[in-house]
């Protein structure tokens, strides 16, 4: 999901531009790796394996999450920990494809002042005060690690070829999609 308006020469500065396109390559590798996982039986999905997550679900689940997290102190909303999810693994794909999307579209939106500003972040694990794009990045990388361990947790069930979501691989293929 490539923000039409994303281009070097028309973005405000280098910051503005990484933002908007590192959101932008998270939902798509987001349903890259999605799309994947739907090409196997969902009672495969749902099988726990010995991970930092119990499996390919709850760990969806935490990257979804975490998007909405950070999202909600972006937007400066309040967000609420105590939601548990309780539905399937499709469910659960179905909501970070959306949440990813609306993350990408939100940042996509925010001007060069949006992303430059400053946002207090008080929580039970730490407190700091960071520009926007700060947590824009944070929580892409986030994303990405947690990936990284769907992918391992797949081996782990005997599922083989995972797409390609590197950074670059995106950068390349974003507008005419290579496997």
């Amino acid at each position: 999901m490539a923000p039409d308006n994303l281009n070097t020469t028309t973005a405000t500065n280098a910051i503005t531009y990484l933002m908007k396109n590192y959101a932008a390559y998270n939902a798509w590798a987001n349903a890259r790796l999605i799309n994947w996982l739907r090409t196997y039986p969902e009672e495969l999905l749902e099988k726990e394996v010995a991970s930092s997550f119990r499996g390919i679900k709850p760990t969806v689940f935490h990257i979804c999450q975490t998007q909405v997290y950070w999202l909600s102190l972006i937007k400066k909303e309040t967000f609420d920990w105590t939601k548990e999810f309780k539905g399937n693994i499709n469910e659960a794909f179905d909501m970070l494809i959306r949440q990813s999307e609306e993350f990408s579209a939100y940042v996509d939106q925010m001007t060069e002042a949006n992303v430059e500003e400053s946002t207090l972040v008080e929580n039970p694990w730490f407190k700091c005060d960071f520009s926007n794009f700060e947590y824009i990045q944070q929580v892409m990388n986030h994303s990405t690690y947690h990936r990284g361990q769907i992918t391992t947790i797949s081996h782990h069930l005997g599922l083989t070829g995972a797409p390609m979501t590197d950074y670059n691989y995106y950068n390349i293929y974003k507008n005419g999609d290579k496997n």
